[in-house]
């Protein structure tokens, strides 16, 4: 009888340590469960990896420059690629089948010209600005130095949005600009300026900043009547979408804007 009432005790225990056992395991995630996989981070949001290649407005260079080194080191191993020139150019590429992830605009019309986009968002504001070199060897006092053929003058091609801008200052002020040359896009403006090749230029506010110490700046009252927002997108067909979709967001961010804003962009 003893005997028999020991293996029925040991029976006993070693049901409950088993069933112990199933408990726990329960608990745990299979080996190749989503909590385990590397697809996505810890957050459960997609993992970010590979090559994000951006399609940006020159006035962007500097401030994207930035934000893309920040957004390498808060992704260790993702590369941030650029492609800055005039908003329309870029347009043009992205519609000839350029491959891209992200296409920020200086101007809603140009991003409107892009068939294989996301929805936009208007994420900054620019103003123009009238650059000369440094001690305005020109004596340009004004927007009405433009209409002057003894200036040297450099402007943005029209359909550029910095030269589209231009057309509306010019159309409100009453003045017939007369250019000497048509840059395709803002920043050659700029350079023909910090290399005293014109007397002035017409560029943003913002690229006036960023050759602080090169060119002086001009403002002037019609500005207002020409104010530049600018959209940004994931494109439709981007080969790193989680890629551009993280890079949007980061643009987007409280870090983002604080970049953008210290480079004399204003909010939408």
């Amino acid at each position: 009888m003893f005997r028999r009432a020991a293996l029925a005790a040991l029976a006993t225990v070693a049901t409950l340590a088993l069933a112990g056992c199933g408990d726990n395991s329960a608990d745990k995630a299979p080996v190749g469960s989503s909590s385990q996989s590397g697809s996505t981070s810890s957050s459960g949001t997609p993992a970010v990896s590979g090559t994000i290649n951006v399609f940006a407005a020159a006035s962007l260079t500097g401030t994207f420059t930035q934000l893309g080194k920040d957004f390498e080191a808060a992704h260790p191993g993702v590369k941030v690629t650029f492609n800055f020139g005039g908003s329309s150019a870029l347009a043009q590429q992205l519609n000839q089948g350029a491959p891209a992830d992200v296409f920020a605009s200086a101007a809603p019309k140009n991003m409107d010209q892009v068939t294989d986009k996301g929805t936009p968002t208007n994420f900054v504001k620019n103003t123009l600005e009238i650059a000369v070199p440094k001690g305005n060897p020109g004596k340009i006092t004004g927007l009405k130095d433009f209409a002057d053929k003894a200036k040297k003058i450099a402007l943005c091609a029209p359909q550029v949005p910095c030269g589209a801008a231009a057309d509306k200052v010019f159309t409100a002020a009453g003045i017939t600009p007369q250019p000497d040359s048509l840059e395709q896009d803002v920043k050659a403006a700029l350079t023909k300026v910090s290399l005293g090749e014109v007397d002035a230029a017409l560029v943003y506010k913002t690229d006036v900043l960023s050759a602080k110490g090169k060119v002086d700046g001009i403002e002037f009252p019609e500005s207002s009547k020409a104010v530049n927002e600018y959209p940004i997108a994931t494109l439709s067909k981007a080969p790193n979408p989680d890629g551009a979709k993280a890079f949007v967001d980061f643009v987007l961010s409280d870090k983002g804007k604080a970049v953008l804003t210290a480079a004399g962009f204003s909010a939408p």
